[in-house]
């Protein structure tokens, strides 16, 4: 399996990190960020929290934010791949993790990752989610200055929903523009 781990900047600066973090502290880190990455749009620390998190971990606030999202990524990564444990041991290592790090990030892989992918299932990624279609196919035959008149309009009926709200979206689209069927959607 190619690594679904590119060594970027910002990857190296986060090892760096968090490789300077107790290994114990850093369990606990990984832990919750991985007990609360289903949940779309919340922090997984409060403001009151990561202010006590820079103090025990030693880090700034940009570095923790580094170290938060990075171990967020990798975890959402790991999802997308549907990485095995030790896969995902070997690849940190290959980013410079030390062994010990990347093993937290395994064992807590093993213990809570088929879970969180069960529960990302569930997620839509897009912002909106397409409920029903209805649709109604006219024909047009005549008109009082043309008789023979052959005129196909079609109507959709969209039921789109977002996390809060339901709406109907109508269009008409006349045969010039069927072709361009998706645009006549925007």
């Amino acid at each position: 399996m190619t690594s679904f781990i590119k060594e970027t900047e910002s990857i190296k600066e986060a090892v760096t990190f968090i490789n300077a973090i107790d290994v114990n502290k850093f369990s606990r880190l990984i832990s919750r960020i991985i007990q609360k990455l289903h949940l779309k749009g919340e922090r997984t620390f409060s403001e009151e929290e990561e202010e006590k998190l820079q103090s025990a971990l030693s880090l700034d606030k940009q570095a923790l934010s580094l170290v938060l999202e990075t171990a967020a990524f990798i975890l959402e990564q790991a999802v997308y791949y549907n990485v095995k444990p030790t896969s995902l041991q070997q690849q940190l290592e290959a980013v410079h993790l030390n062994p010990e790090k990347a093993e937290v990030f395994s064992l807590t892989w093993a213990a809570a990752g088929p879970e969180l992918v069960e529960k990302l299932k569930h997620n839509t990624f897009a912002p909106k989610k397409l409920q029903y279609v209805g649709w109604q196919l006219n024909l047009q035959m005549a008109q009082s200055s043309q008789a023979r008149l052959k005129s196909p309009s079609a109507v959709l009926q969209l039921g789109l929903r977002n996390d809060n709200s339901e709406r109907t979206v109508l269009r008409s689209c006349r045969r010039s523009s069927i072709s361009t069927l998706p645009v006549c959607l925007c």
